[in-house]
C-alpha cells in the first residue's frame, strides 16, 4: 500500500528531470500530440512515453488517445494540488512548533 508520502514524492519526481521540465514548457502553450513532443527533445517514443508516465502519475500532465497517438495538456488541479503540496510542507506550524528541541530539554 502506498504511503501518502509517497503520493505527494510523485509530484516532486515529475519536477526533477530537465527532459520533464522542458516537456511542461512546451505543455504551457496548450495540447501537444505525443509526436510533437519527441522531436524538439531529441527524445525516442519509448523515453517519451517513460517521462509522460511519470508526469501523468503525478497529476500535473493529463493524457488523451486519438486514434493511435496520445495528446497531452497541463492538468490544472495537479497544478493546483501541487501548489498547495508545496504551501503545505513549507508553511511553518505554529501551533506544532515545540519549544526547543528535546536534547536541550532533558538538560533542564
Amino acid at each position: 500500500m502506498e504511503t501518502l508520502y509517497q503520493q505527494q514524492a510523485r509530484v516532486f519526481k515529475a519536477l526533477c528531470d530537465p527532459k520533464r521540465l522542458a516537456i511542461l514548457e512546451q505543455l504551457r502553450t496548450g495540447e501537444k500530440c505525443a509526436c510533437v513532443l519527441q522531436q524538439p527533445l531529441d527524445l525516442t517514443q519509448s523515453g517519451l512515453s517513460y517521462h509522460m508516465k511519470i508526469l501523468c502519475d503525478s497529476g500535473l500532465v493529463e493524457s488523451r488517445q486519438e486514434g493511435k497517438w496520445t495528446h497531452y495538456r497541463l492538468s490544472r488541479e495537479g497544478r493546483e494540488a501541487a501548489l498547495d503540496l508545496l504551501r503545505q510542507l513549507t508553511t511553518p506550524d505554529a501551533e506544532a512548533q515545540s519549544s526547543g528541541c528535546a536534547c536541550r530539554r532533558g538538560r533542564e
